[in-house]
């Protein structure tokens, strides 16, 4: 049951290490059946090294387990209350990938400098809020937490928009799939890594000029995109 769920959700999360992303056990990538309303997420501690598609953890949008041998991430009700509020999305990615953290933990958005930016976001990566006392010790810290990105999301076009960073912790990615999502993840660190040398080098560096913001993002985003091959089937 659900065997295609576990997979993708697996393949997502030993991409992370794969791809420079994850520390330790750090991170979790889940995937969603949105008209089953299960999602499938990476259980709490097992070393990437070690985990199988079988070990993948099945929970609905109430946050029953649903299937599964192993407690599931710690920040499972993060997912869940991204994958409420978020209603196009299909697949989230957590890391503590080192430079976004960076951002996170000075509480700064990411500021948009240039095209490899644009490409991805249309406009800073954001920084939620601080959670406030009452949110961190009231019992719901992790469901807490996907409220805070929810509440910066608002007004806010998931999809120009695909991930945030939150304050004191780090960042939250998404996408209609899980693959999208591990792509903006590899993006938003080397967006980080980028803003902080370009900062270094020219510490009065300006935002990048709108057109030119407007020009890359949209050429890969929307109903006029141009950016890669037509479907082919």
């Amino acid at each position: 049951m659900f065997t295609e769920l576990k997979r993708e959700a697996y393949e997502a999360n030993v991409a992370l290490p794969r791809h420079g992303l994850i520390n330790l056990t750090f991170g979790n990538a889940s995937v969603l059946d949105r008209r089953r309303g299960v999602f499938a997420i990476k259980p709490s501690g097992v070393a990437y090294a070690v985990l199988r598609p079988a070990d993948m953890v099945l929970v609905d949008l109430d946050g029953k387990i649903v299937g599964g041998k192993l407690r599931p991430s710690s920040d499972t009700p993060t997912h869940r209350r991204l994958y409420l509020g978020l209603a196009k999305i299909g697949g989230i990615v957590h890391t503590h990938s080192t430079q976004a953290t960076a951002f996170a933990q000075a509480g700064r958005a990411i500021p948009i400098f240039g095209t490899t930016h644009a490409d991805y976001f249309n406009g800073d990566v954001p920084v939620t809020r601080k959670l406030t006392a009452k949110e961190i010790g009231g019992g719901a810290y992790e469901w807490e937490t996907g409220n805070v990105i929810v509440e910066r999301c608002q007004q806010r076009d998931p999809a120009d928009f695909p991930g945030v960073l939150v304050n004191r912790h780090a960042p939250f990615t998404w996408g209609p799939t899980v693959a999208a999502a591990v792509e903006v993840a590899v993006a938003v660190e080397c967006i980080a890594q980028l803003a902080l040398a370009s900062i270094q080098l020219a510490p009065k560096l300006t935002r990048i000029e709108p057109a030119l913001l407007a020009r890359h993002f949209k050429r890969k985003h929307g109903p006029g995109a141009t950016y890669g091959q037509a479907d082919r089937s």
